[in-house]
């Protein structure tokens, strides 16, 4: 594995930059999160946990969606933590809520395919 790509961390993306920072190849994790959501803070170490160790295969972004309105709104984010998976920059599924490291994980491999 590419010792640069595995030391990769979680990008914070704006509304500027999105479609720049979403991978047309492979998968990319979009977490729309925001500083006040309990639920997000909670969520947070588990999405750090899980970049840790998938950033070679999966990249991860983040989405404040007080700061991002346009991103947030083009992906009807209606509640968070709302996490969306693209695969070759085409979103293919969703998550709402916080899940354990774990579902995270088997998540990811049910949609590798």
């Amino acid at each position: 594995m590419n010792r640069r790509k595995m030391q990769m961390t979680i990008c914070h993306t704006k509304d500027t930059t999105f479609a720049q920072d979403l991978v047309s190849e492979g998968l990319t994790l979009v977490n729309f999160w925001a500083t006040w959501c309990g639920p997000c803070r909670m969520f947070g170490p588990i999405l750090e946990a899980f970049d840790q160790e998938y950033s070679a295969e999966v990249r991860t972004l983040k989405v404040n969606v007080d700061e991002n309105a346009d991103t947030a709104a083009r992906f009807g984010i209606m509640s968070i933590p709302t996490t969306i998976l693209f695969k070759d920059g085409e979103p293919i599924a969703t998550i709402n809520g916080v899940v354990r490291i774990e579902e995270l994980k088997r998540f990811i491999a049910d949609h590798r395919k």
